[in-house]
Parts: structure tokens; C-alpha cells; sequence
């Protein structure tokens, strides 16, 4: 049993297709049917016509990725699938062959048929050298250095297997990298109510006035936030934030709800480090305007944005430099 990298878009604009249809689904829309292409080197002539303006090398690495997808996949295998909407990673298992879709929202697509296992599972819970392989800039790739199959089995299972060393991965995506380093740090240094402190610095940061909850039970709510001189205008917002690695279910929103009318808040922020379940996202679009979800990716990409609004004694704590990198060319 093999373990495929199936990205669904750049920016994640098949995600909601592959998971609600059940299928693993790339790009290159441009290419016709590959049902009927029996070899590599039909399929390289075919890539060659379509794309006639791209260089060699590159029609080389889309064919070997196209290839995989039609051919290499078998029947069994796990597809794993980086989400871009969450900081969360779905795992599915392939259960038929290539199919070319020609009614699929956006036009057609090369897909296959996969059953879904799990749909969020957050980043944090796989080693680094596992998010190195998650990181490829590669559409479509087999992960299988450092035992990658069994371990992966085995987290879906909900065991979590030794860590092998790191230094046999080379890093590829170096800005997913950098920031499941700062998720690695966080996990470790700001640990049960230390999540909401940071979070707390984060609000401070974007002009909110607070009050945190001292630690031990908060009675549903981490943080009151306001605004004006003296945080008495609106929007007032209840934050309750979970710190465990696991996805909270949608009971924890329906209790924040709750507290957001006792606390008289029209807004409120639930901030889940380990993600949500999908009962909660689901819940979540028609709560739009009243509640927003913060998983660890979220908390991160606010950390970023206000980084340098916020306290020194938190940029003693968490140290980052901002640094600048060539982007490779990718497909």
C-alpha cells in the first residue's frame, strides 16, 4: 500500500469538490482524456502538443506526475491531501481507476475515486519529516521515505509512531516549513493557558481592549475583547480558546454562543489549536456574522500580520525574523 501527495489546487480551489464528491482531483485542465493513453511517451507527446510552449523539463515533470495519477495509483492506496482552508491534512483511500469528469463545477478534470477516512487531521499531529514530504511543491507524489505508509496507518489509527531523524527529509516548501516551525514552538512553549495569553497579544495587537481569564475554569470564555478608550464600543467579542491537539466538535461553539449572550458580545472567536470537526465547520458558514474559527494556522497567520505590533516580552518569548526566498517555478 502506497501514500500519495494529491494536491487540489494551488490555492485550494478543489478542496471542496474532492471532499464532498469523494475524489482526488488535479489540475491540467487543458489536457484531454488520458483513458485511452497507454505509455509514458504517448502520454509526454500528448503533454508536448497541449502545452507546446513550456520547456522540456517541465513537460518531463508534469508527465511523471500525470503518470502517477493515471497510472502508478492503485486501488487501496491513501491519498493524503494538505488542506489550504484549514491547518488539517484529509487521508482517503482510492478505490477505482482514473475518470475523466466532464461535468465537474469549473469544467472538466482528471480524477480519482477516493473514499475520505478522515478529513481533520490537524498538521500538528504528524512528525516534521512527514510535513517536509507533505510540503513538496509536486500536484501529485508518492510519500514514502522514513516508513512513511505504516506510520501514516498508524495515526489514523491513533497511535503515533517514533519520530525518525528529521535530517533524512530535505525541505522543499521552505515558507510551510518555516511556519509549521513556529506551529512546532507554540505547541511547545505556550501550552494550556499560555494559547490564550498569545491569542490575547494578538487582539491587543489589532486595537482590541481585553481582560483574560485567569487560569483554571473560565466559565466558557478565555478573553472578553472591546473597543474604544476603554473597550466599551463595539464589536465586543468572547473568545474561548482549546489548546489540545485534537478537533473540537460543535458542541464547544454551541456553548460559546451561550456565553456571547450572557457576556452581551455580538461577535465571538473560537480558537482550536488541533482544528474542528466537520460538524463545526458546517455550522460555522451560517454563523458567519457572529462566530470565526481560529485554527493553528489561523493563529499563526495573525501572529504574522501583527507580529511587530505586539508586546517585546512576547517577541522575547517567540522570536522571528522576516526573511525573503526565490520562489521556484512550479506547475
Amino acid at each position: 500500500m502506497a501514500v500519495w501527495l494529491v494536491r487540489a489546487g494551488k490555492h485550494g480551489e478543489r478542496e471542496t469538490l474532492a471532499l464532498e464528491r469523494n475524489i482526488a482531483v488535479i489540475g491540467w485542465d487543458s489536457m484531454p482524456d488520458l483513458a485511452g493513453v497507454t505509455t509514458r511517451e504517448q502520454l509526454e507527446a500528448l503533454c508536448t502538443q497541449t502545452y507546446p510552449e513550456e520547456k522540456p523539463n517541465t513537460i518531463r515533470n508534469w508527465v511523471g506526475q500525470l503518470w502517477a495519477f493515471r497510472e502508478r495509483m492503485e486501488v487501496g492506496d491513501l491519498v493524503a491531501l494538505p488542506l489550504k482552508s484549514q491547518s488539517s491534512v484529509a487521508i482517503g483511500k482510492v478505490e477505482g481507476p482514473y475518470q475523466y469528469q466532464r461535468d465537474l463545477p469549473g469544467g472538466p478534470a482528471h480524477t480519482r475515486p477516493v473514499s475520505w477516512i478522515r478529513t481533520d487531521i490537524p498538521r500538528s499531529a504528524f512528525d516534521q519529516d512527514l510535513l517536509h514530504s507533505l510540503g513538496a511543491f509536486m500536484t501529485v507524489c508518492q510519500i514514502q521515505r522514513n516508513n512513511a505508509e505504516a506510520r501514516i496507518q498508524a495515526l489514523l489509527r491513533g497511535k503515533r509512531p517514533p519520530t525518525p531523524d528529521p535530517a533524512e527529509e530535505a525541505v522543499t516548501d521552505i515558507e510551510q516549513y518555516a511556519r509549521d516551525q513556529i506551529v512546532a514552538h507554540i505547541s511547545r512553549k505556550f501550552r494550556g493557558h499560555d494559547l490564550p495569553r498569545l491569542v490575547d497579544e494578538i487582539l491587543r495587537a489589532r486595537g482590541y481592549h481585553t481582560q483574560l481569564s485567569p487560569a483554571g475554569p473560565d466559565g466558557g470564555v478565555d478573553i472578553i475583547a472591546g473597543r474604544g478608550a476603554m473597550g466599551f464600543d463595539p464589536p465586543r467579542a468572547c473568545v474561548q480558546v482549546k489548546s489540545s491537539d485534537s478537533p473540537v466538535d460543535v458542541g464547544v461553539m454551541r456553548e460559546l454562543q451561550g456565553v456571547m449572550k450572557s457576556f452581551g458580545a455580538e461577535q465571538g472567536l473560537l480558537v482550536s489549536w488541533g482544528g474542528f470537526k466537520n460538524s463545526v465547520l458546517s455550522e460555522a458558514r451560517r454563523l458567519f456574522f457572529e462566530i470565526r474559527l481560529w485554527d493553528a494556522g489561523d493563529v499563526v497567520n495573525a501572529l504574522l500580520e501583527d507580529y511587530e505590533r505586539m508586546s517585546p516580552e512576547l517577541q522575547a518569548e517567540l522570536p522571528l525574523k522576516r526573511v525573503w526566498a526565490l520562489v521556484p517555478e512550479g506547475d
